[in-house]
């Protein structure tokens, strides 16, 4: 991956929609050779894909949490295929620390909130930060030459 390659990462990460010309124009490349560059990014799974950023709230979920969760080994493949179930988890991470698992959820109220997290008791023990605001959103990760 050369400098190119990150500068089109940098612009892909600010606005996926940004169209071949655009890209082509501030790397000083043809359309062509930019969607080549674009296929070899993604076939070496650099870039592993393209989503809208949405605003929950605008939707309805007005709760957003981090929960954390102690889930024994023998039980995480059996929680992995619960948690792939549940659209309201947004995100779910193994970490290291007093937990093991460490899920970002969105939910409508604090009601189905709490529905959720008895049904996760059965996996083990859980600690919840409910968001109240968020400073610093979502936003793609910092491509540096090496």
């Amino acid at each position: 991956m050369d400098h190119i390659d990150r500068e089109i990462l940098q612009i892909l990460q600010h606005n996926a929609r940004t169209s071949l010309k655009t890209i082509a124009e501030k790397t000083f490349l043809s359309s062509p050779a930019v969607s080549a560059r674009i296929e070899k990014l993604e076939k070496d799974q650099v870039i592993t894909g393209y989503q809208a950023q949405v605003n929950p709230m605008k939707l309805g979920y007005h709760i957003l949490a981090f929960i954390n969760l102690n889930v024994l080994p023998e039980d995480k493949q059996r929680f992995y295929q619960y948690a792939e179930s549940i659209p309201n988890i947004l995100e779910c991470s193994s970490v290291t620390g007093e937990f093991s698992v460490m899920m970002k959820v969105a939910f409508e109220s604090t009601a189905q909130l709490d529905t959720f997290l008895g049904q996760l008791q059965k996996f083990g023990k859980t600690s919840t930060q409910v968001v109240f605001a968020t400073h610093v959103g979502p936003r793609g990760i910092q491509v540096q030459e090496p």
